[in-house]
């Protein structure tokens, strides 16, 4: 399957600046392109400096305007400063999608709790933050939109997953709250969950069949999802097309989720 030849959706964000956290690899690095794409001027977040000036690059011969600023989001004081930067230098921030994220597996009889920590600050209390700072600045506009990136580990266990599965059970139950205290000052909340993304990590990861089949069979369109359908999805969650969605997580994973066993 081509997925890049299906019909999908063509959007206009001209006029709007999207926050990416996470924004150089995976994921992140797909909705900030898909974005950019579609005209929106783009602020970019995460670790690596260096990675960030190399999609500045390929962000800008787009077209489109590229901010930048490299921080360590598992800690709250730069989670603040990277917040206020962006908020600072672009005329305003329109949305907001916090994708940040890491996970470490192992057995919940040998867990590292500092693994933990790590993975719960960078997971949930990073979009906390930046929903604080970022959203408040929506809220004195009067409008904005976040997107949370959550997981199908948000949905159900996975086996050697305890923190990051902890993290995006928790982060589902943050969008629910941001929803309902955002929503009547103007600001749409919804989250994403997707299953395994063949991104170039999740690729290695599962690129061998004797791991990926017996988690391909559970799934009832029998394939991992492309990030291209990610992007899709969040850029449908934060168009007008998904004006009265909110409050809610879209799962993207083949209908793993459908059916009781």
């Amino acid at each position: 399957m081509d997925i890049k030849r299906e019909n999908r959706a063509k959007y206009d964000f001209k006029g709007k600046t999207v926050l990416v956290t996470g924004a150089t690899k995976g994921i992140g690095r797909g909705v900030v392109l898909g974005f950019a794409a579609a005209g929106a001027d783009i602020c970019a977040a995460a670790r690596e400096a260096d990675e960030l000036e190399t999609l500045k690059r390929e962000v800008s011969a787009l077209g489109v305007r590229c901010l930048v600023c490299p921080g360590d989001l598992s800690v709250v004081a730069e989670c603040r400063r990277v917040a206020e930067y962006f908020l600072s230098e672009a005329e305003k921030v329109d949305i907001l999608i916090n994708n940040a994220g890491m996970s470490i597996t192992e057995p919940l009889l040998e867990l590292n709790f500092d693994h933990w920590d790590t993975i719960l600050a960078l997971n949930l209390r990073a979009p906390a933050v930046m929903g604080q700072v970022v959203g408040g600045a929506m809220v004195r506009r009067g409008e904005g939109n976040i997107v949370n990136m959550a997981s199908n580990a948000g949905i159900g266990g996975i086996v050697e997953h305890a923190s990051y599965c902890s993290s995006k059970f928790g982060l589902l139950g943050l969008t629910k709250v941001m929803a309902l205290e955002l929503g009547p000052l103007g600001v749409r909340v919804n989250a994403v969950a997707p299953t395994v993304v063949l991104t170039p990590m999740g690729t290695r990861v599962w690129g061998d069949p004797a791991k990926a089949d017996p988690v391909k069979a559970k799934i009832p369109l029998h394939r991992f999802a492309y990030p291209e359908e990610i992007t899709d999805t969040v850029m449908f969650l934060a168009s007008g097309s998904s004006s009265m969605i909110h409050g809610e997580t879209i799962v993207v994973d083949g209908g793993a989720h459908a059916g009781l066993y």
